[in-house]
């Protein structure tokens, strides 16, 4: 049960985490799934900690490390810490699609709302993949911040262009061209 409230915590923090838009609501109301080869720690103040084939769900959204862990400062959470090679989270966005974000470290501060990925970071978004060896996410103001992890040291952001279904109707109706004597 320890291990269970944990998870919750975790995937909470993480649902809002890594959607730029909004996760499926039918996430919420399912159960959490949280299997690790092994836990320690407390859920009271403290840091509890997950470790080894961590796996996370809870309805679309998956979470995968290699160790979790939780701090909790006056019986709040404070502060998430995902290792991995690499940590692998994805989740179905209301209307958009599957995101998909990856790193070597995830960091989340509760109480700033942002969000760091660090090491080979990446974010796949049905609208935009941003990679780069560190990017920054504040849900607050819904701003990505990275810096790069090429060969330039450059971050790398594609952008989709805006879809024109096949069906789509291109015709452009131009206004008609005055007649001579029409004033």
């Amino acid at each position: 049960m320890k291990l269970r409230r944990l998870g919750c915590l975790l995937a909470w923090a993480l649902v809002f985490a890594f959607a730029p838009a909004y996760a499926l609501k039918t996430d919420r109301q399912q159960p959490l799934e949280v299997k690790a080869d092994a836990s320690d720690g407390t859920l009271g103040d403290g840091v509890a900690t997950l470790r080894g084939h961590v796996e996370i769900r809870q309805g679309t959204l998956l979470i995968q490390a290699d160790v979790a862990r939780v701090e909790r400062v006056d019986g709040r959470v404070r502060r998430f810490e995902l290792d991995g090679s690499p940590v692998h989270l994805q989740q179905q966005i209301e209307e958009e699609g599957l995101v998909a974000a990856e790193a070597r470290k995830v960091e989340y501060e509760v109480a700033s709302g942002i969000v760091t990925l660090t090491g080979d970071a990446d974010v796949d978004h049905p609208q935009y993949r941003i990679s780069g060896e560190v990017l920054r996410y504040d849900m607050n103001a819904q701003h990505f911040q990275g810096s790069g992890s090429d060969a330039e040291g450059r971050i790398r952001i594609r952008m989709n262009p805006e879809m024109i279904p096949d069906d789509a109707d291109l015709t452009v109706e131009r206004p008609a061209a005055p007649t001579e004597g029409s004033d």
